[in-house]
């Protein structure tokens, strides 16, 4: 026999302070005692037209076995819910001999957690005569609110270790949070609380990075070309738009070259490996923990069938179903659903060019010089509204579709919400953002025959130092107005609610001296409260913020969307894995204050992966290689500069020249437009053609590569467009690469927890053995 030793890997989190489990063993479980509140607890209003439904219902659960408790407060009643020990007994034994959950610890005692799951379940699925089932109840309102209750003792101390904000920079007692909220809760808070940990690298380099751009503000040669010019540029919109100075742009050229230099070349590479890393090292310590709980070979689908015959011993099993019919409905909503987002992407587009016109005509001075950020700017802040309401019809609409499915268990759902309403948010955030990073400024077409929405409004332009800082300016302002707004949001809105709650009912009574001194000790089975103090209890609870299966989905799709912002598009805004770290850091301790103390207890999940969202963190890093390689070897300005350098720069043909090798560049990224041109004469009228100052110009300058008599594209553009290609499938090439050595050099479990597993099974085999020759002897004396 192997004694039992704690693995590495959480003694590994617990030195860099991502747990603090204080030396304790994650396998044990607290004793267990009947609760001194019950297990789950129903309110109703008191109203005579509803009083039949629910007797009805609650006489269903009395022929199961279960204790029930009402209690009368005004016009609430309150009916506390008690299973019976027979009933934990059998769910015991299913699950020992069933195939996948018999090694789970749950099989030699029942904790309170999973006695609250056992309830929660049957409460569910118990039906009154008419076939309404407790959900219906609700819906109709014959009761009010079901919860399960808050143990006082143990949320007094995760108030102290962890929900408090002066924990803001301590580990998490995950054991602790396993043991109150179950396995799904605890998982949750040990990826966030890795994730967080793993965000300092690249949040440290992001600002290398930034800083190294800053470090050329003054002595780079492409910002003293564009500062230094008196290049006079094309007009950005027709009518009252006029011609302007390049080195109008000075300081939009300094905030380019800030996200837009070589450094971000090889941070978008390190994003990418650091991605692989994240999840591998992610896979290693969920393996730890859940061999250490005992639930490595649990099955969330096969505790739903034990838990069916724990409520009804005659049950028929709900067979897999299949139906071509809804399978091809579901994808025609789905891909409607998404043309509907990308639709709402063109609205955007459509937005902000006539909003840069508007601004353009208008008479504040520096909102017509800078019409096109402006319109930029209100673009980002209304696709933020936007994905505030989307999200909303995004749950619906997915809801919707996985009751057309028609979906065998609470899982199965779970993982078809999962999928389809990441689906929704990730369009709904990220198809602006691919306009803004592969079309804008690409699609606008040039002086003579420009691109234009319905005839009328040009399409936008870029900026003759690049395209990258509008993607930074649309980036920036969504992730900071999303994680500021939503988690002001977050934490205000429980705490609003919990408060009017206090004020319409009255002040609680204080507990009595007796049942105070049993909220605090082990108790006997079957010690109980007064009913006051019960009433106290349930009345606390009630108060509470109401909270549902998907709870926790919104916590893990906020994070996963927050993710996708930071490897996706990282190579235009280093700076997010630094907001991403701020942002985590206080989002863990919101998440806990509000589980612990605003909201109802969640009812305990027991589970050994993050589930889905797994493979939805693959597929974001798999899709965070092909769009870094897209945005600097198409958005950026990394490609033209690499070839102008080594192609057509001072330094082209080898010889070393007394200039810097990157002089010209701008001047070489700038057609000329001469309005004697015959194409010309009515793109422009001649009050357009008036520079600041008061002089007429016969020609202006504008960002592409074409030629001066035809306006063809000339063979630099190819050159470029060959060699923009050529990096995007090196690049991508080699991360992968590098991603599948970092994804196999990193095995996804340790040594010692194979081993434990292999130990643990075969004692366990050499146990039952020696039960049944016990029998047999027993059997044959």
């Amino acid at each position: 026999m192997r004694g039992h030793r704690r693995q590495p890997s959480i003694d590994l989190l617990e030195l860099m302070g991502v747990v603090k489990e204080n030396g304790n063993d994650q396998s044990s479980i607290p004793p267990v005692q009947t609760p001194l509140s019950y297990d789950y607890v129903l309110v109703a209003k008191t109203n005579d037209h509803q009083d039949r439904k629910q007797i009805e219902y609650i006489e269903e659960l009395k022929k199961k076995k279960l204790k029930v408790t009402k209690i009368i407060d005004d016009d609430l009643v309150f009916y506390g819910i008690q299973a019976p020990k027979e009933m934990f007994e059998r769910y015991r034994y299913l699950l020992k001999v069933s195939d996948a959950c018999n090694w789970s610890s749950d099989q030699n005692i029942v904790p309170l957690s999973t006695r609250i799951r056992i309830v929660h379940f049957i409460l569910n699925h118990t039906h009154i005569r008419s076939g309404e089932s407790l959900r219906n109840l609700m819906k109709m309102k014959v009761f009010e609110a079901k919860f399960c209750l808050h143990e006082k003792k143990k949320q007094r101390e995760l108030k102290e270790n962890w929900a408090r904000w002066t924990a803001c920079l301590q580990g998490q007692p995950i054991t602790a949070v396993r043991n109150y909220f179950g396995e799904k809760v605890a998982l949750y808070y040990l990826w966030l609380g890795w994730y967080t940990f793993l965000l300092i690298p690249p949040a440290l380099i992001g600002v290398i990075v930034f800083l190294y751009g800053l470090a050329f503000f003054n002595s780079s040669p492409l910002i003293k070309e564009v500062c230094e010019a008196d290049t006079v540029m094309c007009p950005l919109c027709d009518k009252r738009c006029k011609v302007w100075q390049l080195s109008d742009t000075c300081t939009y050229a300094k905030v380019s070259l800030l996200f837009d230099n070589n450094g971000t070349v090889l941070f978008a590479m390190f994003m990418a490996v650091w991605a692989t890393l994240f999840l591998e090292f992610w896979k290693r310590h969920r393996a730890s923990y859940v061999c250490e709980w005992k639930v490595s070979d649990w099955c969330e689908e096969e505790e739903e069938l034990i838990l069916e015959i724990v409520n009804n011993a005659n049950c028929e099993p709900k067979e897999y179903k299949h139906s071509y019919l809804r399978s091809t409905l579901v994808l025609i909503c789905v891909t409607v659903m998404i043309l509907v987002i990308i639709g709402l992407t063109h609205a955007l587009v459509v937005f902000r060019v006539i909003a840069a016109v508007v601004l353009a005509e208008g008479s504040w001075k520096f909102l017509s010089t800078h019409s096109n950020s402006g319109a930029m700017m209100l673009g980002a802040v209304l696709h933020y509204l936007i994905i505030t309401v989307m999200t909303r019809i995004n749950r619906i609409v997915a809801m919707k579709l996985c009751e057309i499915e028609e979906t065998r268990s609470f899982a199965a759902t779970e993982k078809s919400f999962t999928v389809k309403m990441f689906t929704f948010q990730f369009f709904t955030y990220f198809s602006s953002l691919f306009y803004v990073a592969f079309f804008l400024g690409r699609i606008n077409g040039h002086p003579g025959s420009y691109v234009r929405i319905s005839g009328i409004w040009r399409l936008e332009e870029c900026h003759p130092s690049g395209c990258l800082t509008d993607l930074f300016i649309q980036m920036a302002i969504i992730m900071v107005l999303k994680q500021t707004i939503s988690n002001v949001f977050e934490f205000t809105g429980p705490w609003f609610c919990r408060w009017f709650k206090k004020r319409r009912t009255k002040k609680l009574q204080r507990k009595c001296a007796h049942c105070y001194l049993k909220d605090d000790s082990e108790v006997n089975h079957g010690a109980e409260l007064c009913e006051n103090c019960k009433l106290r209890d349930w009345l606390s609870n009630y108060r509470l913020n109401d909270v549902d299966s998907f709870s926790l989905f919104h916590e893990f799709l906020e994070m996963v969307i927050q993710f996708s912002f930071t490897t996706i598009f990282v190579a235009a805004f280093p700076l997010a894995p630094l907001l991403a770290l701020i942002n985590n850091i206080i989002e863990i301790r919101l998440d806990a204050i509000k589980m612990v103390t605003l909201e109802r207890r969640l009812v305990p999940k027991k589970t050994n992966d993050i589930g889905v969202w797994i493979d939805v963190l693959e597929a974001i890093g798999v899709l965070a290689v092909i769009a870094n390689g897209l945005v600097i070897g198409v958005s950026s300005d990394f490609i033209p500069r690499l070839v102008y350098r080594y192609r057509y720069g001072p330094c082209a043909n080898g010889t070393e020249a007394d200039i810097d090798c990157m002089s010209g560049y701008i001047n070489n990224t700038l057609s000329v437009a001469h309005l004697d041109d015959l194409n010309l004469r009515n793109e422009f009228s001649a009050s357009q053609m008036i520079t600041t100052s008061g002089l007429n110009v016969t020609s202006c300058r504008y960002k592409d590569y074409r030629s001066n008599e035809d306006y063809n594209l000339t063979p630099q553009f190819w050159l470029i467009l060959a060699v923009r290609f050529a990096f995007v499938i090196l690049f991508e090439h080699v991360v992968v690469i590098c991603k599948f050595i970092a994804a196999w050099f990193v095995p996804s479990a340790p040594l010692q927890v194979k081993n434990d597993r292999l130990f643990d099974k075969l004692n366990r085999l050499k146990e039952e053995l020696s039960s049944f020759q016990a029998r047999l002897r027993s059997d044959h004396p």
